[in-house]
Formats: C-alpha cells, structure tokens, sequence
C-alpha cells in the first residue's frame, strides 16, 4: 500500500496527497465499488463518476489541495438555492 500510494513522493505535499488518496479509496471509493457490484450483478445499469470541480466558493476557505469535497457536487446539481442557504 505503501508504493501504491506514497512510494515516489520527493515532497511533503506528494506524501500529504498520496496518504488524502489513501484514505479517500478507504472510505469511499472501495464501499461505493462494491456497492455497484451489487448492483449491477442484480442486472442493474450503474453509473460511476467522481467529482473534481473546484468550486469558487472554496477559495479563501479551503487549502489550494483540497478539489472538491464530498457533498461539493450538491451546489452543481440542484442549482445556487443550496449555495446561498435559501433552502
């Protein structure tokens, strides 16, 4: 696990993004894997993405690492309502 994920880091923030990989395939890439097979053995369609768009309300209040959290497509889906706390 070591190689796959930090092995060649040559800087901290190599190693700080290989250990954020790490821990994101743990908590949600390799549950959301196994829960698509599931689904797709039971002979249904299954759609997978993962969302990278920086989005500007971001800016000034996360690191210039961090992408997109998880939930950050929300604002993306279903329009500003979510963004300007309208709901």
């Amino acid at each position: 696990l070591y190689n796959e994920y930090i092995g060649n880091a040559e800087s901290p923030a190599q190693v700080r993004d290989g250990l954020l990989n790490a821990l994101g395939d743990t908590f949600f890439v390799f549950s959301s894997i196994e829960v698509a097979r599931y689904h797709r053995d039971a002979g249904n369609p299954v759609y997978f993405y993962e969302f990278q768009h920086r989005p500007s309300s971001a800016n000034g209040v996360l690191p210039d690492f961090v992408k997109a959290d998880h939930g950050a497509e929300i604002a993306f889906v279903f329009g500003k309502p979510f963004l300007a706390g309208d709901v």
